[in-house]
């Protein structure tokens, strides 16, 4: 029988951004109702080629979440200052600007195989800074 939660969501490892991550999930008043799977640079660890062998290990996570979590909805929650961002980067000037892009560019590799998978449910993409500000994607 499936529990009664209701999202899962994906986010970092960052240890600077789990309790941003927690208190803008109560806020959304999804306080014990979601999955929880964190994987370096979230969307980007699970988009990136350079992060090939963490794919699979995601959508399968994701796949069992669904089924036994009654999962409707899939938050997303990149951040800003972002290491697995920088790695992706390579040995380019690394800035706001070209962080964002490789933001942007997971959201939407995710985003596009998510709704092919998945299509009756929900996504939402979100990057939050350290002070807090959350820009949705």
């Amino acid at each position: 029988m499936p529990t009664k939660y209701k999202a899962m969501v994906l986010s970092c490892i960052d240890p600077r951004f789990q309790s941003k991550v927690f208190n803008f999930l109560n806020k959304k008043n999804l306080k014990g109702k979601y999955s929880y799977f964190t994987i370096a640079g979230a969307a980007i660890g699970v988009t990136a080629p350079k992060f090939k062998k963490w794919h699979n290990t995601f959508w399968e996570n994701l796949n069992t979440s669904i089924k036994i979590h009654n999962i409707k909805k899939l938050f997303v929650i990149n951040h800003r200052d972002c290491g697995a961002a920088k790695i992706v980067n390579g040995k380019k000037e690394f800035n706001n600007q070209n962080e964002t892009l490789i933001h942007q560019s997971s959201f939407k590799k995710l985003k596009k195989k998510f709704k092919k998978k998945y299509p009756k449910l929900k996504i939402e993409t979100l990057l939050i800074s350290l002070n807090n500000n959350v820009e949705k994607f």
